[in-house]
């Protein structure tokens, strides 16, 4: 049954891909800056490709009609019949008399994403943007909790909501942050996958649209598909978000919800401006669409003050459209499970309703290890973003030195770099990579069309500069000694965070 779920998502999201069709004023424009002003034939299918493989041009999307393209772009019809023909002959379109041309990928495009059970102990494992525990802060943790935990231990131990204790503390954190918050307003989960997951079952079902970036976060993503939810994707590039776009996909498909990560964007580590922020919440609040804001990573900020809860910019009731998911795995440890949602009372009841048949309550202990660090924050965050800042600062410099053909924008915040390879070859590359003891995910394994961002890496910096550069040293290895065949994927699990 679980099978055939996913299969019904995927062919959801399938159908509805084929109703995206591209304007020619809005192709035109893309195009700009890819191909030049009055591209010639080559250099226009060239800057279609781009636009393709780093998710600006959705898959399965009608392209304009060869007249209408030719006169936005000031060229000849023929340039673009030529042009087109290109696309079809490279694989990158396809053509059915009477119903237009579409965007397509070659064959063997497709990502093969590396499996990962288990990693093994000689593997760098790049997959897993998440720091290690802030030890000295853990041990004080857990000893601190042991004898909160002997007033626990008459009672049945059963918290669907999560401690009382715990709620109160997230919901301070939040009113320091800027964003008026009570303990009925949080829920605590097992991660933020799960107040992702949760949210989505809630507010969402098979059939509905959600409006999410591209690329985006990868289990969310699976999230969506799953629940056979159909996408529309917005690009988020290295200019960050297009806000009328944005827009634009809000007013004509008023999707259910929007699912963004405002804060140091998993993966491009774009940060969304403060007016970019109140023009999404007017939009949305504009098509009754519910905002499903991830800002597990905003207190990784490097460069620039950690911003405010998205929420705290919405318009008086606003706010109650806006589901705001958190958790202490970036910012302290992945192992100890801990998420939790902020949203409107009458909401964390619904979401705590629905978590009891499949998860009944969260660890004790880990919410009571999780109470102790929360509490003490504001301290780990002053040891570990200095080091954070300067494991990518020393990554960068090892790129820039081995791969001088690669090129990145340094992020002023989060956990990676998303690097441009230059050619779309990364899925092949982690393929090989992991012959040489390097476990990374290519570009596609973020995007919301299968086979796009194929030219992309995300490289953490959550390893040690040493750890680092022994992985840059593999990489160059590996591209040393060439991709050539790789296995294809075994069928094992995959993974990523």
């Amino acid at each position: 049954m679980a099978g055939n779920r996913v299969v019904h998502a995927l062919n959801t999201l399938s159908a509805d891909s084929m109703n995206r069709s591209l304007g020619s004023r809005r192709l035109a424009d893309l195009l700009t800056g890819t191909a030049g002003d009055r591209p010639g034939y080559r250099a226009l299918a060239q800057g279609v490709r781009t636009l393709l493989l780093d998710g600006r041009i959705p898959l399965h999307t009608r392209l304009p009609a060869e007249r209408e393209l030719a006169t936005a772009l000031g060229v000849s019809r023929a340039t673009v019949t030529a042009a087109y023909d290109l696309l079809r002959e490279g694989g990158y379109a396809r053509s059915r008399r009477g119903a237009g041309t579409w965007t397509e990928l070659p064959e063997g495009q497709r990502p093969a994403n590396v499996a990962v059970f288990p990693a093994g102990d000689d593997v760098i494992d790049l997959a897993v943007a998440a720091p290690g525990a802030p030890e000295a802060e853990l041990a004080d943790a857990l000893a601190a909790a042991g004898p909160l935990l002997a007033r626990h231990a008459s009672t049945p131990g059963y918290h669907p909501y999560g401690l009382p204790e715990l709620r109160a503390a997230v919901a301070e954190r939040f009113t320091r942050r800027g964003l008026p918050t009570l303990p009925e307003q949080i829920l605590i989960t097992s991660g933020a996958q799960q107040a992702v997951s949760l949210t989505l079952g809630l507010l969402a079902r098979a059939g509905d649209r959600v409006l999410i970036e591209n690329p985006s976060y990868p289990n969310a993503l699976d999230a969506l598909r799953r629940g056979g939810l159909r996408a529309t994707p917005v690009p988020v590039t290295d200019g960050g978000w297009d806000t009328d776009l944005f827009e634009s996909a809000l007013r004509q498909t008023a999707p259910r919800l929007a699912y963004l990560i405002p804060d140091f964007q998993n993966p491009t580590g774009r940060l969304m401006p403060r007016e970019q922020r109140v023009r999404l919440l007017d939009a949305a609040r504009a098509t009754g669409t519910w905002l499903v804001v991830d800002e597990t990573v905003a207190d990784i900020a490097l460069d620039v003050p950690a911003p405010a809860p998205f929420a705290s910019l919405a318009a008086h009731g606003a706010g109650e459209q806006v589901v705001t998911v958190g958790s202490l795995s970036k910012t302290h440890w992945g192992g100890l499970r801990i998420g939790w949602v902020r949203a409107g009372s009458r909401l964390i009841t619904e979401l705590a309703t629905a978590r009891v048949p499949v998860d009944m309550s969260g660890s004790v202990l880990d919410q009571l290890v999780a109470l102790r660090l929360l509490d003490r924050m504001d301290e780990v965050l002053r040891e570990r973003l200095p080091r954070l800042r300067a494991q990518r600062d020393a990554l960068a410099e090892d790129l820039a030195r081995e791969m001088p053909e690669w090129r990145w924008q340094l992020p002023p915040g989060g956990l990676s770099l998303w690097i441009d390879l230059g050619r779309p070859i990364a899925s092949a590359l982690a393929r090989a990579a992991l012959r040489h003891g390097v476990r990374i995910e290519g570009g596609s394994r973020f995007g919301a069309d299968p086979g796009t961002h194929e030219h992309r890496l995300r490289f953490p910096y959550t390893q040690s500069p040493e750890i680092a550069r022994e992985a840059v040293r593999r990489l160059t290895e590996t591209l040393t000694n060439g991709l050539g065949p790789t296995a294809e994927d075994s069928g094992r699990p995959h993974w990523v965070a």
